[in-house]
């Protein structure tokens, strides 16, 4: 898992087109890397919607925000194309991002438990140092928070 002040480890996935994005090739601007639990559920929707509609303004800060779920490359397609995302979706169904983060853990639904992947987002610095970290994560207002951590230009 990643401290805030360290390198964060250089991570491959698959996104939605089915290229493979490389974590390396983002260094020089800011990251948000940002965990979910599923594809079209409704906190997931408007999280999404939020990174989305804040997009360009991250964009004007050099940041790139990247979404992981462990929903597959066609989940994720089908999800960016019905939301109109223009940020990457990271497939993770072996959970190597997710475990790299430390976001799988324990979660009870309907008095069942499960593990499942804690809502959490991560900025990475364009060193590649993680700089901030949000767990436990409430959507309302989350991605203007985020947005508001990145240094203007």
């Amino acid at each position: 898992m990643p401290e805030v002040g360290k390198k964060v480890l250089a991570l491959n996935g698959v996104i939605g087109d089915g290229s493979t994005l490389k974590l390396a090739t983002l260094k020089g601007q800011w990251v948000v890397v940002y965990f979910y639990p599923k594809d079209s559920t409704p906190g997931c929707t408007n999280e999404a919607k939020d990174f989305r509609d804040l997009y360009p303004a991250f964009r004007q800060r050099n940041a790139q925000v990247i979404g992981v779920s462990r929903d597959s490359v066609k989940s994720h397609a089908n999800f960016a194309t019905k939301q109109e995302l223009s940020f990457p979706l990271v497939s993770d169904p072996d959970e190597t991002w997710c475990q790299a983060f430390d976001v799988i853990h324990e979660k009870v639904l309907y008095g069942k438990r499960h593990l499942g992947i804690v809502r959490s987002t991560f900025l990475i610095d364009p060193d590649g140092k993680l700089v901030h970290e949000w767990r436990g994560v409430k959507v309302p207002g989350h991605a203007q928070t985020v947005l508001d951590s990145i240094p203007a230009k």
